[in-house]
C-alpha cells in the first residue's frame, strides 16, 4: 500500500510540473505576441526602398527579446512550405 501512495503522489508532482510548464510557455507566447505587436510601427521600413527606421520603431526592437524574434523568423521560414510553396532564395543586396 505505501508503494501505491508514493506512487500517487508521484502522479500529483509529475502533473503539477506540467501544468507549471505549460503557463509558463503559454506566458510566455503570449509576451512574444505583445512584443511582436509592437514592431507594427515598423512595417514602413521593411518594404523595398524605404527610408532609415524611427526611433520608435528602433525601440521597438529593441525591445523584443532575442528568442522570441529567431522563434519568429525561423516559424516564418517554414510558412512556403507548408503552404506547399517553393522555398524562400533571397539573394543579399
Amino acid at each position: 500500500m505505501a508503494g501505491t501512495k508514493s506512487h500517487g503522489v508521484q502522479q500529483v508532482i509529475l502533473l503539477l510540473l506540467v501544468s507549471v510548464l505549460l503557463w509558463q510557455s503559454q506566458a510566455q507566447a503570449q509576451s512574444c505576441s505583445t512584443q511582436l505587436s509592437n514592431l507594427n510601427g515598423c512595417a514602413p521600413f521593411v518594404l523595398p526602398g524605404a527610408s532609415n527606421p524611427s526611433p520608435e520603431c528602433c525601440a521597438a526592437l529593441g525591445a523584443v527579446q532575442q528568442d522570441c524574434l529567431c522563434s519568429t523568423l525561423r516559424i516564418s521560414s517554414t510558412l512556403p512550405s507548408l503552404c506547399r510553396l517553393p522555398p524562400l532564395s533571397c539573394g543579399t543586396n
